[in-house]
């Protein structure tokens, strides 16, 4: 199979408000500059680990502030 068909045949993902989050968080923690420079699996477990509790933690906050509204 070659390059030119491999991406051609690659979905385009649609940015989720996680991956947003995922981003901005990164950056609040200091490891943008790991994440380009290494990837998203350069981040050491307990990284990625306090990237995804924050993120729970916004979705709690997103879902406690969508039931008070309605």
């Amino acid at each position: 199979m070659s390059k030119k068909n491999s991406e051609k045949n690659k979905k385009k993902k649609i940015e989720t408000i996680e991956d947003k989050w995922k981003y901005e968080i990164a950056k609040e923690l200091g490891l943008m500059e790991k994440v380009e420079t290494l990837g998203w699996g350069g981040l050491t477990a307990k990284e990625t680990g306090r990237i995804g509790g924050l993120i729970t933690v916004k979705k709690k906050q997103l879902k406690k502030n969508k039931e008070l509204e309605g």
